[in-house]
C-alpha cells in the first residue's frame, strides 16, 4: 500500500464504463485504508511494504480497463502507458488494488508521479515516453466472476499469487511475509528506495471499502528547523495557520524545507500572540524577502502559487530568523519534508545557525530492482 492520497481536485469527476459484464466488483469503490501505528503490530497478519505513490482499483472487464483513484476518480487518461499495458497483461473480469508508481534507477519518484496529473494531451504522451508508469498489485477483489472482497486476506493473497505468477513489467505482484523480523528489515532497508513504511494486514480479515482495517507505521524522524515565518489560519487574523519551516544548506542559505501545521484552535491564537514580536521589521534582513507575497514565481517559494494547492491562499508572515523549533518528520522528498512535519516543542537552546541538512539521516540506498524481482517474499 502506499503514501498516496486524495489528489486535490487536479482530477477529474468519474467516467467509469456504464457497466462492466462478468466483474463480480463494479466501480466505483472505495479502497480499504490504513490506520496509523508507532510499532509493527505482532500475530497473525501480512506484512507487506508500503509503496510512496496514487493508489489506484483497477478494473478488467471482457472489453474495457478503468482505472480508479483513492478519491474515486479516474486515472486512465494520465497513465495512457499503464492503461494499455494492463489492458494487455490483465487477465479478463479482474479487479486489483494497488499502487501506480514512476520508478527510477534511484528509487521512487513521487515528483515524476505528480507530473503526470497534467491537463494537455500532448504534454501526459510525452511524460508517458519519458517517465512511464508501473502498476504495483497488492489486492485481488475479484477474478474470473467471483467476488473476493468476502474472503480473508490469505485467501485474497494465495489468490492475488497464483493470477500475477508470470507478471511482467510494469506490473508487478508486492512482497509479503509473514515473519514480522523480516518486515522490520523491510522499514528500514526499503526507505533506500523510495518506500516510506510497511503495511500490516490481519490474515483473516476481509476487504472493507472505506474502512480503516489495516495498519500502517512509517519512518519517523525529528529534526530542529528555523521558523522563518507562517501563514494565518483560514479562521481569520488572530490565530496561526502553519509555521514556516527552514534548513541552512552547505553554503549557508535558508532553504524553504515544508510546514507544521496541526495545532489546537488554543494554541493557534497563542502563537499568533507569541510571535507577534517577532514580525516587527522581519523583512528588512530576511532570507526570503524576495518572496514575500502570494505572487512568487516558483514552487520553491514560501508564497508560491501550486497547481496542487487548488487556488489556497499561500501568502505568508515573515518572521525574524530568532526561533528553532523540533519537528517530527515521516519522509523526504528531495531536498523538502514529504508531508507536513509535527510540531513536538521549542528549542530555545538551539541557535538558528546550527539548523543545518546534516542533522538529518540519510538512507542508505537500495535497489528498487531486488524488491520488484522477489514477489511473495523478500530477502
Amino acid at each position: 500500500m502506499a503514501g498516496s492520497r486524495e489528489i486535490d481536485g487536479s482530477l477529474d469527476a468519474v467516467e467509469a464504463p456504464e457497466t462492466f459484464p462478468g466483474v463480480a466488483v463494479a466501480p466505483p469503490i472505495e479502497p480499504m485504508l490504513a490506520r496509523l501505528a508507532e510499532e509493527l503490530p505482532a500475530g497473525d497478519y501480512l506484512y507487506e511494504p508500503k509503496w510512496d505513490g496514487f493508489r489506484a482499483i483497477v478494473f478488467r472487464s471482457t472489453d474495457a480497463l478503468f482505472m480508479q483513484s483513492r478519491d474515486l476518480r479516474p486515472l486512465d487518461r494520465y497513465f495512457p502507458d499503464l492503461h494499455q499495458a494492463l489492458r494487455v497483461r490483465l487477465p479478463e473480469n479482474t479487479v486489483l488494488d494497488g499502487e501506480i508508481v514512476v520508478a527510477t534507477a534511484h528509487g521512487l519518484d513521487f515528483d515524476a508521479l505528480q507530473l503526470r496529473l497534467h491537463p494537455a494531451a500532448s504534454r501526459v504522451a510525452k511524460l508517458a515516453k519519458l517517465t512511464p508508469a508501473s502498476f504495483v498489485a497488492f489486492d485481488l477483489l475479484a477474478v474470473a466472476e467471483r467476488n473476493l472482497t468476502t474472503e480473508s486476506q490469505a485467501v485474497r493473497r494465495a489468490a492475488l499469487e497464483q493470477l500475477l505468477a508470470q507478471a511482467e513489467p510494469p506490473l508487478y505482484l508486492t512482497p509479503a511475509t509473514r515473519d514480522r523480523a523480516l518486515a522490520l528489515d523491510w522499514l528500514t532497508r526499503f526507505e533506500g528506495a523510495g518506500l516510506d513504511g510497511v503495511i500490516a494486514k490481519p490474515a483473516a480479515g476481509t476487504y472493507l471499502p472505506g474502512k480503516r482495517a489495516m495498519i500502517k507505521v512509517k519512518h519517523v524522524r525529528t529534526a530542529d528547523c528555523v521558523v522563518a515565518g507562517f501563514r494565518w489560519h483560514k479562521s481569520g487574523r488572530d490565530s496561526v495557520g502553519s509555521l514556516l519551516l527552514g534548513l541552512y544548506d552547505d553554503d549557508g542559505v535558508l532553504q524553504h524545507v515544508g510546514v507544521t501545521s496541526a495545532f489546537t484552535t488554543v494554541m493557534r491564537r497563542q502563537l499568533a500572540r507569541e510571535l507577534a514580536p517577532l514580525r516587527r521589521d522581519a523583512l528588512c534582513e530576511h532570507p526570503w524577502r524576495d518572496w514575500a507575497g502570494a505572487g512568487a514565481g516558483s514552487s520553491r517559494m514560501p508564497g508560491a502559487a501550486s497547481r496542487w494547492s487548488a487556488g489556497k491562499d499561500l501568502s505568508w508572515e515573515p518572521l525574524r530568523i530568532e526561533r528553532v523549533c523540533e519537528v517530527k518528520y515521516d519522509h523526504m522528498q528531495g531536498d523538502r519534508f514529504r508531508h507536513a512535519a509535527l510540531f513536538l516543542r521549542w528549542r530555545p537552546d538551539k541557535r538558528p545557525r546550527d539548523c543545518r541538512y546534516d542533522q538529518l539521516e540519510i538512507s542508505k540506498p537500495y535497489e528498487l530492482e531486488r524488491i520488484f524481482s522477489s514477489g511473495s517474499s523478500a530477502s
